[in-house]
């Protein structure tokens, strides 16, 4: 009599099987795997963290590495998402706790994780509503008057949303309802989530589940905001963007000669990394935590580089941003403390 071999978490050559099938875009293989590993005992919650979203962050670390285009990274989010929903057809778990509502900030497209989240908050009885990426504000702060929930949680997966993220807790908390802040867009330990008036973080959705499970809503308090949230040198850079990336694109074909020979493919790539600077030196200003920008400036490195362009290209960009602000110390200082972060 033959043996059939269950599966399991534990199984070597699992995770590759589970990448491969994604990034071939093999919906139905994803789905089957998703589904034995189901009918074999594995526990739905160790599925989605372990399998789907440990998969997502290799996912992501290849199209840094420039090992995967920004299609096939796309497609593989997709699958992902069909072996999600898959798990979640499998399971059916009564409400028990109470209503919680879940959404990505304005801005942010990164919907995966909070949709993990969601999963995982309805496996342990919470009733979910999952409004999914780039909620505005103000249609947040609608959904929650029409249904009333005991908490929102709110992802941030990019720091040049935290303005975003801002309007949008001081909105949820003047409605009545805590707010529990997760990604790592609020930085390391969730530092900023406390700075915009969150009531808590969590790092990731298990997290969440047992923060959300025990001790909630937290005991009403006054956030403790930071007292350079939108000051001055923030107001000039989000007010003057256009110019200082149109500026900046100028004084870098100048200074940086390779430019000249570029196709417009190219030009435009640049101009959205130009925008990413500003974007990000505008976050790091608007919570005076110049480790937004240094990050940010270390990462762009790496990812410039897999894709061969030289540390020099950067560090001019940062230069031509840093000639139009010299008026401003605090946005020059975060500048000088990016373009040492450049290898």
């Amino acid at each position: 009599m033959s043996v059939v071999s269950r599966r399991s978490l534990d199984e070597p050559g699992l995770a590759d099987e589970f990448l491969r099938l994604v990034g071939d875009g093999d919906e139905y293989g994803a789905v089957d795997l998703v589904t034995a590993l189901l009918d074999d005992g594995v526990p739905p919650q160790r599925i989605m963290i372990d399998l789907i979203a440990g998969t997502q962050v290799r996912v992501g670390e290849l199209w840094a590495a420039n090992e995967w285009s920004v299609a096939r990274e796309h497609a593989a989010t997709a699958i992902s998402e069909r072996a999600l929903a898959a798990v979640a057809a499998r399971t059916n778990v009564r409400p028990t706790r109470g209503r919680v509502t879940i959404a990505c900030v304005d801005g942010e497209w990164h919907a995966l994780p909070t949709r993990i989240l969601a999963e995982m908050l309805r496996l342990d009885g919470w009733r979910v509503d999952f409004l999914g990426a780039n909620v505005p504000g103000p249609h947040l702060v609608t959904h929650l008057h029409q249904t009333g929930p005991d908490v929102v949680a709110l992802s941030c997966m990019i720091a040049t949303r935290l303005p975003r993220a801002h309007a949008a807790i001081t909105a949820c908390r003047a409605a009545g309802v805590p707010v529990i802040a997760g990604g790592r867009g609020f930085g390391p330990g969730g530092r900023y989530a406390q700075h915009l008036g969150a009531d808590a973080w969590a790092a990731g959705a298990e997290e969440a589940v047992q923060r959300l499970a025990r001790n909630w809503p937290p005991y009403s308090q006054d956030p403790q905001l930071s007292a350079f949230l939108g000051d001055e040198e923030y107001t000039y850079v989000v007010r003057n963007r256009g110019g200082l990336i149109s500026t900046a694109m100028s004084r870098l074909t100048e200074a940086y000669p390779a430019m000249r020979d570029y196709n417009q493919r190219q030009l435009d790539s640049t101009a959205e990394d130009m925008a990413h600077i500003v974007d990000f030196l505008a976050a790091a200003l608007y919570v005076s935590e110049s480790q937004v920008f240094t990050d940010f400036v270390a990462w762009t490195d790496s990812v410039l580089q897999a894709r061969g362009v030289p540390p020099v290209a950067l560090r001019v960009g940062l230069e031509s941003v840093q000639a139009q602000l010299r008026d401003y110390p605090t946005a020059t200082a975060m500048l000088t403390a990016g373009a040492a972060r450049i290898k």
